[in-house]
């Protein structure tokens, strides 16, 4: 059974499925190739006739490297239509007007793709009643090289032209666009912060959901010698004229060659430099006026619903996946002590508040606050600074898979709300263990939680103070429970720290 809708530029054909009707590779602007590489999204051009909506849009370009998803990519359309939403509906053309959930992808701003099976939204969509739109935006090279004669951050750019297609779209499919929420993990959670503070954003939705931060954030100064190196391991001007000369499909190898060495830059980068990660949003001072946490402080948010918050191990990923896990000495924790505490004295402080601590432990737990926990708490507490309201949750249920070392990793709450257990990440998180049946129970307090939030602003537990008797969180775990936030020792020590916009050192 196929249902068709009518969009602003064309009629589309979605089908039954499960309950649902559903919309793939519905393109949401021109594909970003020849005169338009490098620029900022274009209107997409009205097309005649009905065109079918069966399958997911070809993901952007990008590096070829593990996981399916979080990843690299695989068994993927080929094309340039990359700039495509989905949508899962119950109704669609009905004239109902359901909440909207907006999801966009992870993958440290240099990989992904909605369609990713990881990423199938049924379950959240049929258990909320509500429509759920999946979107593709530029990764990488493409989307965050601040690069000459280009726009800073094209990736959110597109990220904004898919917000603004479901304004102007999403009631045909049975949504309401004044109750859109959009929602994202990871480089998604990063860009739902930016979102936030982005001007051009402003008024596309109402409430947020961002899960696990990065507070990685970079300068313009920064910004644009990390573009230099990457344009140099392609033998090229780090200008949009240059670069716009090579297939963009093999631009990305530029990429992932200075990824591979980019701790040789550690004295220029700072603390970028160990991440391997060389694209975040650009606080270019137009496209993000600034780092998102100054934005909201200061009440550019205070009228959209704000749900933050991560998981209690989350480096413990990274850890696993580089295999070091167990294989930390006292050099190593020291130097991540060094480079990542916070304030002068970090590295004492950190020793002293966790005196039991392995070295392991140590290296483990300063880069989990550095790049994740820190900057989500402290977005909840931006928020509540600028007369706005915030809700905050942690998950600690660890992950079965592995042997049970991967503990409640970064990445957990993917297959948790989506109930894509074997899909992606998932089949490393649940490898070899099943799908336990708190698993499955879990799960659905997740998107019991997160619909509920979408719908009404209140995902079930209280709004975090920034007060002792107050700081509220629900922790996820088998028995989920509204408490004090755990990680007490970790908010103070970082308690008075800015995330700023990251530096040229030189």
């Amino acid at each position: 059974m196929t249902t068709v809708v009518r969009t602003a530029a064309g009629a589309v054909r979605g089908r039954r499925e499960d309950g649902l009707t559903v919309f793939r590779g519905i393109p949401f602007a021109e594909p970003p190739v020849g005169e338009a590489r490098f620029g900022a999204p274009r209107p997409v051009r009205a097309w005649e006739g009905t065109r079918e909506a069966y399958a997911f849009g070809p993901p952007p370009p990008q590096e070829e490297f593990g996981v399916q998803g979080r990843t690299g990519v695989s068994n993927v359309p080929e094309g340039d239509d990359w700039l495509t939403v989905n949508v899962w509906t119950p109704e669609a053309d009905s004239g109902a007007r359901r909440p909207v959930m907006v999801w966009i992808y992870g993958g440290a701003y240099k990989l992904g793709h909605s369609g990713s099976p990881g990423y199938d939204a049924q379950r959240i969509a049929r258990d909320g009643d509500l429509v759920v739109v999946t979107l593709n935006y530029r990764v990488g090279i493409e989307g965050f090289a601040r690069i000459d004669g280009a726009p800073a951050n094209r990736g959110l750019l597109d990220q904004v032209a898919a917000l603004e297609w479901v304004r102007d779209n999403i009631a045909a499919f049975g949504g309401d666009p004044a109750q859109v929420t959009v929602f994202g993990e990871s480089a998604g959670a990063g860009s739902v912060a930016s979102l936030l503070a982005m001007p051009s954003a402003r008024g596309l939705f109402r409430r947020a959901i961002a899960q696990s931060v990065p507070g990685t954030f970079f300068s313009d100064e920064l910004a644009r010698d990390i573009a230099s190196a990457i344009a140099k391991e392609a033998g090229l001007r780090p200008t949009a004229a240059d670069l716009a000369g090579v297939d963009p499909r093999r631009l990305t190898s530029a990429g992932e060659a200075l990824g591979a060495k980019m701790r040789s830059y550690g004295d220029r980068w700072g603390q970028v430099a160990p991440t391997a990660t060389p694209f975040s949003p650009v606080v270019d001072g137009e496209v993000l006026p600034c780092t998102p946490w100054q934005a909201l402080a200061a009440g550019a948010a205070r009228d959209v619903d704000l749900l933050v918050g991560h998981n209690r191990d989350e480096f413990r990923l990274f850890l696993v996946l580089g295999g070091l896990l167990g294989k930390i000495g006292e050099e190593q924790a020291a130097g991540v002590l060094r480079t990542f505490a916070p304030g002068p004295d970090g590295e004492r402080a950190y020793r002293a508040a966790f005196p039991d601590a392995t070295p392991g432990e140590l290296f483990e737990c300063v880069q989990t606050d550095w790049l994740f926990n820190m900057p989500s708490l402290h977005l909840a507490e931006a928020q509540l600074a600028g007369g706005g309201r915030a809700h905050v949750y942690e998950l600690t249920w660890p992950a079965p898979g592995a042997g049970g070392v991967l503990g409640a990793c970064h990445g957990l709450d993917i297959p948790l709300l989506f109930g894509t257990f074997e899909a992606d990440l998932g089949n490393l998180l649940f490898a070899g263990s099943g799908v336990p049946a708190e698993a499955e129970e879990l799960s659905a307090r997740f998107r019991a939680s997160w619909t509920a939030f979408a719908r009404t602003g209140d995902p079930g537990w209280p709004a975090y103070e920034d007060a002792d008797e107050a700081r509220l969180v629900r922790v996820m775990d088998v028995e989920s429970v509204v408490t004090a936030y755990p990680e007490e020792t970790s908010r103070r020590l970082w308690e008075g720290h800015e995330f700023q916009a990251l530096p040229l050192l030189k």
